[in-house]
């Protein structure tokens, strides 16, 4: 089997695809990080396609290799990890398409079939309380049980208003059922003094996991925080390789490891830094904010992988995207049922992407 053409295409205003396509009319889907679709998808068409076409898609690995260090000085943290992230899925789905295997069963079986998901919520930092908790009270509506609420603070805001971000937190506890957990993504936004304090406030009110409280860059300061607490802290959706997921766990000394299967070279590399996370016994908990193919193929990875038991992220419904597909899995009452069909177990609507490519 030889890959003939790969085709990249935009659904604005965040959603990139990569189509696989090979000789024997077998094709592969895959999704890139959203950051920004338009530079990742020129460099999915300039930089990986002339490496691709000609070889054999099942020889993954290999080709993996083949890409990142072809493209190595173009970026490893960004934009190549994120555009080798699509066609690595692809060509996963590709090779379970092949062999009529569901990706789970490529990478060892599964342990889980069902996925309860959390409602991942963001914008915090600049919404009012009475307008989170009206949010949360949405999703409440469609059976969710888990939730997570994101600041958006960024580097460029630290410490912006952590006494709104209390309340913001312990109003949501307040509506929530005993039972519900709720989780706190500063994104970046907090000193290491501050978040120490807000960590032990958070604590006394019940959270269930601390995400991103300090700058990405900061491991030594992530490691004072994580020190300090008794809660579970998490980074990693800034990490892009194995090397760096390794450095955050033993410099930044994290407790939950949060990849994303769209930024950190897909699949193959994710399957890598699972590896590590069991090698330092850390919970692997994806950080996941694409609604379709990036999701499924996330929920595919968490499922092989023994350590990955909590809730996974899920940003919400999107009905337009969903529809590029026959067979999307149905979310009910916050759970999701791990496609079992070959490869990713979706089924493309050619004439919806066609419609796109013509756009």
């Amino acid at each position: 089997m030889k890959i003939t053409d790969i085709k990249t295409s935009i659904v604005w205003p965040s959603s990139l695809f990569v189509r696989v396509l090979t000789d024997e009319g077998i094709t592969g889907i895959g999704e890139c990080s959203p950051m920004n679709v338009a530079v990742i998808k020129g460099f999915v068409d300039h930089a990986l396609k002339s490496l691709l076409v000609g070889e054999n898609p099942i020889e993954i690995d290999k080709l993996w290799n083949k890409i990142f260090f072809k493209t190595y000085k173009l970026g490893v943290q960004g934009i190549q990890p994120e555009g080798i992230a699509g066609v690595d899925i692809a060509l996963w789905d590709i090779l379970g398409k092949t062999t009529k295997l569901p990706i789970h069963a490529l990478l060892g079986g599964a342990y889980r079939a069902k996925f309860q998901l959390y409602a991942s919520i963001g914008g915090g930092g600049h919404m009012k309380v009475k307008d989170m908790v009206k949010a949360v009270e949405g999703k409440l509506a469609y059976g969710f049980k888990a939730f997570k609420i994101r600041m958006d603070w960024g580097i460029s805001r630290l410490d912006a208003d952590p006494a709104k971000d209390v309340e913001m937190f312990v109003a949501i506890k307040s509506i929530l059922n005993k039972g519900y957990q709720l989780s706190f993504d500063a994104n970046n936004g907090y000193t290491v003094p501050t978040a120490i304090s807000q960590g032990r406030k958070f604590e006394a009110a019940g959270i269930f996991h601390y995400e991103e409280p300090v700058p990405q860059y900061d491991y030594a300061g992530l490691k004072q925080v994580a020190d300090a607490l008794d809660v579970p802290v998490s980074a990693g959706e800034h990490e892009y390789t194995r090397w760096q997921i390794h450095d955050l766990i033993t410099r930044g000394g994290v407790d939950i490891v949060q990849p994303d299967v769209v930024k950190c070279g897909g699949i193959s590399e994710m399957r890598k830094i699972a590896v590590i996370a069991e090698l330092y016994n850390k919970t692997m908990l994806p950080h996941q904010t694409q609604p379709t193919v990036g999701h499924v193929a996330s929920m595919h990875v968490c499922a092989s992988i023994q350590n990955c038991t909590r809730p996974h992220e899920f940003t919400g419904r999107r009905p337009d995207l969903e529809a590029l597909f026959t067979n999307y899995p149905v979310l009910a009452d916050g759970v999701m049922n791990l496609p079992s069909g070959p490869g990713l177990g979706l089924s493309l609507d050619e004439d919806a992407f066609k419609e796109i490519d013509e756009e």
